[in-house]
């Protein structure tokens, strides 16, 4: 029997290949909503994130999330990802 294989997510921070069960999934919904995915089973584009504060603002002083979405992120969106991040972890 071959080993399962495991799927692995490029943080959008520092640019570390990870697990992808470690990491947090930053989600834009259909209606361009950015939110939290703690399931990472929710409709839509995600982007990952190791989930420590470090690489959220590796993330956002770089605009990784922008690249990922193709979109601007307003500056309330980074704030209510940062209080749920500061949650989560």
């Amino acid at each position: 029997m071959s080993a399962k294989k495991i799927p692995l997510r490029q943080c959008v921070g520092c640019g570390e290949m990870k697990n992808k069960k470690e990491m947090i999934r930053v989600l834009k919904t259909s209606e361009d909503e950015i939110v939290l995915d703690a399931t990472g089973r929710k409709n839509g584009r995600g982007a990952y994130l190791c989930p420590s504060m470090k690489c959220f603002k590796k993330a956002v002083k770089s605009k990784g999330l922008e690249r990922s979405f193709k979109m601007a992120i307003p500056k309330e969106v980074y704030e209510t990802l940062e209080k749920e991040m500061e949650e989560f972890g």
